[in-house]
């Protein structure tokens, strides 16, 4: 599958009106980075998707079509944006707690930690009785059989996720739910007038729209990030005593302002239900029912103010046994065959093309969390969509999507049989893709926005700030 197959794919799927692919143009291929998967055909096509979705939206305000360009290795960049992101000329602080990662278990099968939030490492340190150090845990991981202690963590509501195979995670109950998923999933879900795109004086793709955006870590605030760099009003909203990483903190908050309220109590969600009556999209990252239980399902939400964009954003999909279970981008890859297939590739390269017994033994993600950034795409993608839906017809709209569900497509694909030979890129490789702008953190390098739409660019026209700089209300429009 190429780049351009894979957007015609989304293009297609979403419903969207096929001429508009003749004012696209995609440059480049995989393999972009060291993996076997084509990461960057997921990167172009998510993220020329949605530039595209960005440009239509502008066509129905001001009646001009534009062209869209995305090279995989712009798209590439943006897939890493954490990677390559400084603060005063210096790396931020390490993303991984020393605990986060690989382990081998007793039985010879190999499992993943997720620790970099402390109630999440102290909860695995009470589930294998150690101390807090890596060689301690991993002594202790030893004792357990891999899928013994993959469901005791699950049970605890813990991270993790064993190492599967392909075939091992095909045969799984989840799997199956998600296959029988779409990729994704614009639903209408309430009748409501429709609501023509504000013509504003700068004309912005999505000016006058006002997104909340109740997202942490990449997935769901990529989604807002793309959706501000495009012209929206995005105001964060997360709750103070949540936890999140510094780094993701300033490579995501570009083009928001970030407000706290803490949803367990009742004056603040009147405050958000407030929030919500004047809001056009409403971007949510927690699990399946977590918000509902709280009035805050999309059904109650399309009452509250008729005519808004939900979208949600979950790990496993909304079906099967496993939609409530905690996830992270490198859990998916590793539950769902992606860790094993780059692991058995690796080791098989290591040992002069044969097939290695066990096997493998270092555990290999791929070299970015692409399903982390598609997946946000995707959801900016969804979200405009379902705008251009509701300027067209009215209604009000669900978007769903998750990690797995973005992981299969990219297993679906196909692989690269020596795509781990690709050489890896640094950020001095990618001088022409950053972009600088001063900060409440400090002077912040970043990636700059990879699509590049000829009459409306893409750009951030705020910088990064603290999370709750900004109180929990709209700007004036």
């Amino acid at each position: 599958m190429t780049p351009r197959d894979a957007l015609e794919h989304l293009w297609m799927l979403a419903g969207c009106d096929p001429s508009a692919l003749d004012w696209l143009e995609m440059e480049g291929g995989d393999p972009g980075l060291p993996s076997i998967f084509r990461v960057g055909t997921l990167a172009a096509a998510s993220i020329g998707a949605a530039g595209l979705a960005a440009a239509q939206l502008h066509a129905l305000r001001k009646g001009r079509t534009q062209r869209v360009a995305i090279d995989v290795r712009r798209a590439l960049a943006a897939f890493r944006s954490e990677r390559y992101l400084s603060v005063d000329g210096k790396p931020p602080t390490e993303l991984r707690h020393p605990v986060t990662g690989h382990f081998p278990t007793g039985d010879g099968r190999w499992i993943q930690l997720h620790a970099n939030f402390p109630h999440h490492l102290a909860g695995i340190l009470r589930v294998l009785q150690c101390a807090d150090d890596r060689d301690a845990v991993a002594r202790a991981i030893l004792g357990w059989e891999g899928a013994a202690l993959d469901d005791a963590l699950a049970q605890a509501g813990l991270c993790a996720a064993l190492v599967r195979a392909p075939r091992e995670w095909a045969a799984h109950e989840q799997a199956k739910a998600v296959a029988s998923l779409p990729l994704f999933e614009i639903e209408r879900i309430g009748d409501a007038s429709a609501e023509a795109p504000r013509a504003g004086a700068g004309a912005r793709p999505l000016e006058g729209v006002r997104v909340l955006d109740l997202t942490r870590i990449i997935a769901g605030p990529v989604a807002g990030r793309t959706l501000g760099q495009h012209g929206a009003d995005v105001l964060l909203i997360n709750g103070a005593h949540l936890p999140n990483i510094a780094p993701l903190v300033i490579d995501n908050g570009r083009s928001k302002r970030s407000a706290t309220l803490d949803l367990r109590d009742e004056a603040a969600c009147a405050q958000l239900r407030a929030l919500v009556r004047d809001a056009d999209v409403f971007v949510q990252g927690y699990r399946p029912g977590a918000l509902a239980a709280r009035g805050f399902a999309p059904e109650a939400l399309a009452q509250l103010r008729p005519g808004i964009v939900c979208v949600s954003i979950s790990a496993y999909g909304h079906r099967g046994p496993w939609r409530e279970r905690r996830g992270f981008d490198s859990l998916v890859q590793s539950a769902s065959g992606i860790v094993w297939a780059e692991s058995v590739a690796a080791a098989k390269h290591g040992n002069g093309g044969r097939e290695s017994a066990p096997p493998f033994t270092v555990a290999r993600p791929l070299p970015c969390q692409a399903l982390d950034h598609a997946t946000g795409y995707l959801a900016a993608f969804g979200a405009m969509v379902a705008l251009a839906r509701r300027a067209r017809e009215g209604g009000s709209w669900h978007v769903r999507l998750s990690l797995a569900q973005t992981g299969r497509w990219l297993q679906t694909m196909g692989t690269l049989e020596d795509g781990q030979q690709s050489p890896e890129v640094g950020a001095a490789d990618l001088a022409d893709c950053l972009e600088e702008m001063d900060s409440p953190f400090g002077r912040v390098r970043t990636v700059a926005p990879a699509e590049r739409l000829e009459l409306t660019p893409a750009f951030h026209a705020r910088p990064p700030v603290p999370i709750g700089s900004d109180a929990p209300e709209w700007n004036a429009r």
